[in-house]
């Protein structure tokens, strides 16, 4: 397992936000868990460019930080679904803030990132 050489100070309150939701689609997992995409099969759909196996990863770390619980039904086949603890629901107006922002200044931040690609060495 990958280990960071510089171990993160976790005395900022931005740092540890950002540390919690690392992840490609840890935000939008949490939005989607919100909205009532509980099951694994569901999210996949959600996001057809994200694997399963990076999905599950993410949802374990969530789980692991307290902001998903995860239910396993003991039936054949099994069934898992998914649901925001009260800390992951604390999260719900940070990430309806960075949407908010994201979309007010897609234009710009679009064109950045696409500089940004362009830059990039082959």
């Amino acid at each position: 397992m990958y280990q960071k050489k510089i171990a993160n100070t976790l005395n900022c309150g931005s740092v540890l936000t950002k540390e919690v939701l690392h992840g490609k689609w840890k935000s939008t997992l949490l939005a989607g868990i919100a909205q009532g995409i509980q099951r694994p099969s569901a999210m996949q759909r959600m996001l057809p460019s994200a694997t399963r196996r990076v999905l599950n990863v993410q949802l374990n770390e969530l789980e692991h930080h307290g902001l998903v619980s995860k239910t396993i039904f003991p039936e054949l086949p099994p069934r898992v679904e998914y649901h925001l603890t009260e800390l992951g629901q604390s999260l719900l107006p940070v990430i309806e803030v960075m949407e908010q922002w994201g979309n007010a200044h897609r234009i710009e931040l679009e064109h950045a990132l696409a500089r940004n690609l362009a830059e990039l060495p082959d």
